[in-house]
């Protein structure tokens, strides 16, 4: 993975001294900033002859909810020594004044994180096919958590009234901003005629998708942990199954030139093929499971055109988000589509 330098996001000096302090020891503390991601921040902490990892929220104004790494640390310690494959959490810190923002600090896991092409390692048939298994039944585990024992807390009933009713008011904060966007109005009403009844409430990741998962470097496709877990909650656990759908595969609807995820490529199951696997590890039904796919394409359509929207006015300066002018509609095309079927 490839690193930077930290800035002015960790002070290496007060950080030392605080884990001295709670871990115990005088080491000398370095660090080094992992530059993948687009959410909270990541560190490479050494300790002495100890590697670990750090995670605090960007730089600048927050939404109450939002970046909170103090739920992530507990969300991770509950699930560590479960069947969760998750890394060992270390140290929570909730004192913005130790490096300028809460932080925790959790295991240094080694591994390969799947982006955008296959390591060599893992890049035969068998191991495209394994990756997609892997990922299910590393989310079958985590959905059979029995997250009430481990002392979380939440909201089991409601998730879905909640999640609509959220993603649709962040809909009416961006939709006809710039443009209007034809279709998603008819996907938000199917999605409240259709909502199905919940299934019994398992812990949620928020994130499921290739990208927050790490494969052992030199065995055959074995996920080792499951990473960035800012957005867990207590509910409806098809709502992960969904999610890691709506990225996988070719999409329904494609357009010459079109950025395929690398999930579409030869020898990787179809997401057909891992529902299917989730079915069988589970238990649980996939007769409702079109609503959980069209409610992440449609969830995503939404949060892709805030940032078209903040690109469009200036207000973000990341100028990848001017392929969202295309990518939205798709997206929206896409839930439509499994909607009429």
């Amino acid at each position: 993975m490839t690193t930077g330098q930290p800035g002015q996001l960790v002070d290496e000096a007060r950080l030392g001294r605080f884990l001295d302090e709670k871990l115990g020891g005088r080491e000398a503390t370095t660090v080094e900033k992992h530059i993948a991601g687009f959410s909270n921040e990541t560190f490479y902490v050494y300790r002495g002859d100890a590697r670990y990892v750090l995670r605090r929220p960007p730089r600048g104004p927050l939404l109450p909810t939002a970046h909170d790494v103090a739920r992530e640390y507990r969300f991770l310690h509950a699930l560590h020594g479960t069947a969760a494959r998750v890394p060992r959490p270390v140290v929570l810190c909730e004192d913005a004044e130790v490096i300028g923002a809460p932080f925790y600090l959790m295991e240094r896991k080694d591994g390969l994180v799947i982006r955008d092409q296959m390591p060599a390692a893992l890049d035969s048939a068998d191991d495209r096919r394994q990756v997609g298994l892997e990922m299910i039944d590393a989310l079958a585990e985590l959905h059979g958590v029995d997250w009430e024992a481990t002392g979380l807390q939440g909201r089991p009933g409601g998730f879905l009234d909640r999640q609509l009713k959220r993603w649709e008011s962040q809909a009416d904060l961006t939709v006809g901003k710039v443009r209007e966007l034809p279709g998603l109005s008819e996907v938000t009403a199917w999605l409240k005629q259709r909502k199905p009844s919940e299934t019994r409430s398992t812990v949620v990741h928020g994130d499921y998708k290739l990208d927050n998962v790490m494969f052992a470097p030199d065995a055959q496709a074995q996920l080792l942990a499951i990473f960035d877990w800012e957005m867990a909650t207590i509910g409806d656990p098809l709502a992960d199954l969904g999610w890691l759908m709506h990225t996988w595969g070719k999409p329904d609807v494609v357009v010459e030139g079109d950025a395929l995820p690398l999930t579409a490529e030869e020898g990787f199951a179809t997401r057909e093929e891992l529902a299917a696997r989730y079915a069988d590890r589970t238990g649980r039904t996939m007769d409702d499971f079109t609503f959980y796919h069209v409610m992440a394409l449609w969830k995503m359509a939404i949060i892709l055109e805030g940032l078209y929207v903040g690109y469009r006015t200036g207000t973000a300066s990341n100028p990848a988000a001017a392929e969202f002018e295309f990518r939205v509609p798709r997206l929206i095309e896409r839930a439509r589509m499994l909607m009429a079927r």
